[in-house]
């Protein structure tokens, strides 16, 4: 597959950014190649209280992350913001803070995180996803809110 020069990727990776905002799983996806190198920094593929770490793979496999993202945070309460984007050709690595609501638990959890994309023909085939995946289990591990 042909590299994207710096450009092109910070294009593709702004994008993302922008993508990710409208909560739209399937829009997000289409910039993802149908075969993807996918990682969250948990200790083990899947996660039994948070539904969206398991392994993926493909490009429905993005849209349903961030389905299942979006089933299992309140948009209205959540938060991202990005710090810095650095390109270095087909790589890019977005630092940022993240500040969701987990609707089963009602609790916050807060992080920085650092996503490390790689950007080939146009398309993102690699997204490696460095968060504080202690804050987002801790966040699941709550007992239900009782207003």
């Amino acid at each position: 597959m042909e590299r994207t020069d710096e450009h092109g990727t910070r294009s593709v990776v702004e994008e993302l950014l922008s993508r990710s905002g409208g909560g739209a799983p399937e829009r997000i996806a289409e910039l993802y190649a149908e075969d993807v190198d996918w990682r969250v920094s948990w200790p083990e593929p899947e996660h039994r209280l948070v539904p969206w770490i398991r392994p993926r793979s493909t490009r429905a496999d993005v849209a349903d992350h961030f389905r299942v993202f979006g089933a299992n945070c309140a948009a209205d309460e959540g938060a991202v913001s990005v710090d810095e984007i650095l390109v270095s050709g087909p790589d890019a690595v977005v630092f940022g803070r993240s500040s969701q609501v987990v609707k089963t638990t009602g609790e916050r959890f807060e992080m920085t995180f650092a996503l490390r994309l790689t950007v080939e023909g146009g398309l993102i085939t690699r997204h490696h996803m460095y968060e504080d995946s202690l804050a987002v289990l801790q966040a699941f591990d709550r007992a239900p809110c009782h207003g």
